[in-house]
């Protein structure tokens, strides 16, 4: 249920992260970006082709490392239908290698298009009686400040179909205070108020190790907020954004995790997307600079949090 199978990946690999898939072309070497360009021109179509053969060496690279990617889909949106055709392949390539998806579209809405976007990145979508998979991803980001109404049509399908959500909760983003942080009449803040909710609706998912299908962001630039909402959601499986190049450490996330290492999976991208810029390694070794990089993420937060056990 929800996210036992990404736990289990995690611990199997004994490695809590997610690698985010932001491309934008600055970050593709040269090689990939003229190849495409040579075959499509400088348009959206050869943006997009370049994006895809750079997330396939990425992808290549870090299977065996990574338990999970995650997508942005802005950086696929920007190219049209071109670069969303793209999202769909990288979705499809990633769970061909057998990694966990995790489509960040921080979706709200209500009633029948909160259903549509459930449908479309999570579940299955009718064709005159033909029921197929839209995009197929694992799990996807939601924006919980309709309340209910914008969760309740993606719980059904989280339950039918072996899926997950990730609830914004406390993001890691400077200005997230101005709003997050304030005060409620109950005496909670918006964020813990919105915690509370994420253990609610997933109350009746609790998978095989006890976390919900209902999951929170909760970033790594607030470590202290971090440490309070472990404590008061136990059954809330967490994805911790803000680690690297936002200046979360390794030692701001650890109390994201239980006592049994488990809890949480950190998100790096730019860190592994541009580790050849940083390395200043030549451009057709992209694939295993980043590599290299997740490793080094791995071990850092494995010294950290320790061994992670079921």
């Amino acid at each position: 249920m929800g996210f036992d199978r990404l736990i289990e990946k995690i611990v199997a690999l004994q490695n809590p992260t997610v690698a985010g898939l932001d491309p934008t072309l600055d970050y593709i070497p040269s090689h990939i970006k003229e190849a495409a360009f040579l075959k499509h021109g400088k348009t959206l179509k050869g943006a997009a082709t370049a994006i895809f053969e750079y997330n396939k060496g990425l992808i290549d690279a870090l299977c065996d490392i990574v338990p999970a990617v995650k997508p942005q889909c802005a950086y696929y949106e920007m190219y049209g239908y071109e670069g969303v055709f793209a999202l769909y392949k990288t979705i499809e390539y990633a769970k061909s290698k057998g990694l966990f998806v995790i489509t960040d579209g921080k979706r709200n809405d209500i009633g029948s298009t909160m259903e549509a976007y459930a449908k479309a990145h999570l579940g299955l979508t009718d064709i005159d009686g033909e029921s197929l998979e839209a995009f197929g991803a694992d799990a996807l980001t939601v924006n919980g400040y309709l309340g209910t109404d914008g969760i309740a049509p993606l719980l059904s399908i989280c339950k039918e179909r072996d899926k997950g959500i990730f609830v914004l909760v406390k993001t890691s983003n400077p200005s997230s205070g101005e709003l997050q942080n304030k005060t409620l009449s109950t005496g909670n803040t918006v964020y813990s108020e919105m915690g509370n909710m994420c253990e609610n609706w997933g109350a009746d998912t609790i998978g095989q190790y006890g976390f919900s299908a209902v999951g929170a962001v909760i970033g790594a630039t607030y470590p202290e907020e971090q440490k309070e909402m472990r404590a008061k959601l136990p059954h809330t499986f967490f994805l911790v954004p803000g680690y690297g190049a936002q200046g979360g450490t390794a030692k701001d996330i650890v109390h994201a995790f239980n006592v049994h290492g488990i809890g949480a999976i950190v998100n790096s991208s730019r860190a592994i997307l541009c580790a050849w810029k940083k390395e200043n390694c030549a451009p057709e070794d992209y694939a295993a600079a980043a590599r290299r990089e997740a490793i080094r993420m791995k071990e850092e937060l494995s010294s950290i949090i320790g061994k992670m056990e079921l």
